[in-house]
């Protein structure tokens, strides 16, 4: 008898551990979030570049506002040397170290589709929100901004109070297209909408944004910006030589007409020629700051040009029956799309395996 218990007792434990082994290892529902930066103390990218990501969830971007809150104001005491540069992105979570995916999507996605209400998330209800998201961003960071500058705390900013980022007066008219021109006085006056000579958080907004404004006196500045740049021959004015190759292509790389099949024969000379005489009203072989005003649209584009951008995006990759439109599960079964700044590069191979994404 002894020897046949030890013979069971052998034979469970190996059936025990045989099971063990096949059976599929279980993924906690929740991660550690862990989100990358998008701050920086290099020049703002407004306007030959552009940070093309805006935050999906409103609750990442708000943490992410914050970590920028914290490295704004070690920067502004200049004491970087006293603090942690590096926080654990736990340290600004209200759950302090855990994220469940699945549950923010089913908080956001009827948010989302509320025009029409109707279970699926359309490129263009996903480009309002995104629009939204990235505004809301814009407006944060604006008003972080005012506040350093109102120096007398008067709810306004004076071209006095305003002085040019230390990396303007540093740069003069090297690289990266920037110079003190953008900040100038003119550009201020432009964005004064109500010409009292200071400008309160909203014009403030545009001048920091001025491709986000809806002020033609700000985006007529933004034309004849254009046009001092390219102007070598200092008429205030472009002609054709002035005007091709360079504009033609800023045009093209964000208009969908002269990137379409239509234009695929033509040559780009041919093709800037006729964009060229479209623009000229009066036919005069030159183009005037007010001329450009059709197009800076597409020399700057704004939020609006972005959001759109990504909203086609992430439909193009998460759409399950290529119909254009999104159902939660399509947003359930691809997190990645959505909060592809959540996790780490090399926890990628997680996704799979986790419960709360099925």
């Amino acid at each position: 008898m002894g020897k046949f218990s030890v013979l069971i007792y052998i034979s469970i434990f190996s059936l025990l551990l045989i099971l063990i082994s096949q059976t599929p290892t279980t993924r906690p529902r929740h991660r550690r979030l862990r989100l990358r930066s998008n701050f920086t103390f290099n020049p703002p990218l407004l306007r030959h570049q552009h940070d093309h990501y805006i935050s999906f969830d409103p609750l990442i971007s708000d943490i992410e506002l914050r970590r920028e809150d914290d490295e704004w104001h070690k920067q502004s005491l200049k004491n970087l040397a006293a603090h942690d540069s590096h926080p654990e992105w736990e340290e600004f979570i209200n759950d302090e170290d855990r994220f469940n995916v699945t549950e923010r999507l089913f908080w956001i996605f009827p948010k989302i589709d509320v025009d029409p209400s109707d279970g699926f998330v359309s490129a263009e209800e996903l480009t309002r929100w995104n629009l939204q998201q990235a505004m809301n961003e814009a407006l944060y960071r604006t008003e972080r901004e005012f506040q350093s500058h109102d120096d007398n705390r008067d709810g306004f900013v004076s071209f006095a109070e305003y002085e040019p980022p230390s990396w303007v007066l540093s740069a003069g008219n090297g690289s990266f297209g920037y110079d003190i021109g953008w900040w100038n006085e003119e550009h201020f006056n432009a964005s004064d909408a109500d010409g009292d000579g200071v400008l309160d958080l909203n014009e403030f907004n545009d001048f920091l944004h001025p491709a986000d404004s809806k002020s033609t006196k700000l985006l007529l500045w933004l034309c004849a910006d254009v046009v001092r740049e390219r102007d070598n021959d200092k008429d205030g004015k472009l002609n054709f030589s002035e005007f091709f190759p360079k504009v033609l292509d800023l045009v093209r790389r964000v208009d969908e007409d002269y990137n379409s099949s239509n234009w695929e024969d033509e040559e780009p000379e041919a093709l800037a020629k006729k964009m060229f005489l479209e623009l000229d009203k009066d036919s005069d072989g030159y183009l005037s700051t007010t001329e450009m005003l059709p197009i800076i649209g597409k020399i700057h584009p704004s939020e609006a040009y972005y959001a759109k951008q990504q909203a086609e995006y992430i439909i193009s990759q998460a759409d399950s029956d290529d119909d254009g439109l999104l159902t939660l599960n399509d947003m359930i079964e691809n997190p990645s799309v959505f909060y592809s700044s959540v996790f780490t590069e090399d926890e990628m191979d997680y996704y799979p395996y986790h419960d709360e994404f099925r």
